[in-house]
């Protein structure tokens, strides 16, 4: 596969799982803002402003609509919902001889679809924009899993949704790391996430910080937990680089950070993850950059990793 049909399949991943999760976290904060008269507007977005690596604008005073406006509408943030979709469609515009059409019309429609969703969603609240984007990434990921082969183009889109997804969940629970083990926030990672369902089925209702952290952590069946998504990308590596005359070690970079951390988490106690946990998260982010870094340079032989926070974008 020649290395530019190569990342922009691994970025499209990216991207599109990243307007994913930016959604899934927006909504569930905003609904927070719009429902409880005790929560402080301006500190509780400048919280999701850290969560997502995004600079808050200096003197202003925020509120839902100037949170959304930044992170959901934003043309000029690369990590903004609207920037990440125009830049998941570019990917896939310079690689269709390498995506099924229905991928690509879903992307293009999605993206010809968002001037008129971001009016309509001034008018009757944020909640339809991202339900609308949250929408159309779960059409995408079912079209990429039933038209596409499952070959080296597959694994790039595979690695690149699977990592992004490793550092969203990481950023979600450093928001959480200083609270209280019965404080509702621990509520709020899981309905961000998606996982709010699949928890109470698993622990039969029972909710506290040690389970949520265990459960989005080292989870080995929920799709977007860590220990699942470092699996998949590990998975992926695997075979792209799959070298039968290698018998000590593992010769890439990425897929030796990847296999670490997945080690780390798949032998840790579950009663160590809470007395650890800052520090743990810590080098799960700092292991989703290097990993981005090593896959962009053996890969790619491009610049390394574009962050959430950085404007320029990966084409």
């Amino acid at each position: 596969m020649l290395a530019r049909n190569a990342e922009s399949l691994y970025w499209i991943g990216r991207y599109v799982e990243r307007a994913d999760d930016t959604a899934r976290i927006l909504d569930v904060s905003v609904h927070q803002l719009l429902e409880d008269a005790t929560v402080n507007p301006d500190a509780t977005s400048r919280e999701l402003l850290a969560v997502l690596g995004i600079q808050p604008p200096n003197g202003d005073t925020l509120d839902v609509w100037s949170l959304t406006e930044l992170v959901a509408y934003s043309e000029d943030h690369a990590g903004s919902i609207v920037s990440s979709v125009t830049s998941a469609r570019e990917n896939t515009r310079g690689a269709r001889e390498v995506v099924s059409t229905e991928m690509w019309e879903c992307l293009n429609a999605m993206y010809n679809a968002v001037p008129e969703r971001q009016r309509y969603a001034r008018q009757v609240g944020p909640h339809a924009f991202f339900s609308f984007v949250e929408d159309r990434a779960a059409m995408f990921a079912g079209l990429a899993d039933s038209t596409m082969s499952r070959d080296d183009g597959w694994r790039f889109l595979v690695l690149g949704r699977s990592v992004e997804r490793v550092d969203m969940i990481v950023r979600l629970l450093m928001s959480r790391v200083g609270d209280k083990a019965s404080s509702p926030g621990w509520v709020t990672v899981l309905r961000s996430a998606g996982a709010h369902d699949t928890y109470l089925r698993t622990y039969r209702g029972a909710l506290d910080a040690a389970r949520v952290v265990q459960f989005m952590l080292l989870d080995r069946l929920f799709p977007r937990s860590v220990f699942y998504s470092l699996r998949q990308a590990e998975s992926c590596l695997e075979q792209l680089d799959h070298q039968p005359d290698v018998r000590v070690g593992a010769r890439a970079e990425a897929l030796r950070l990847l296999g670490k951390a997945r080690s780390d988490l798949e032998f840790l106690r579950p009663a160590d993850l809470l007395g650890d946990l800052p520090r743990m998260l810590r080098r799960l982010q700092e292991t989703v950059r290097e990993v981005g870094e090593a896959v962009s340079q053996q890969y790619f032989h491009t610049a390394p990793w574009v962050a959430w926070t950085n404007a320029e974008v990966s084409s």
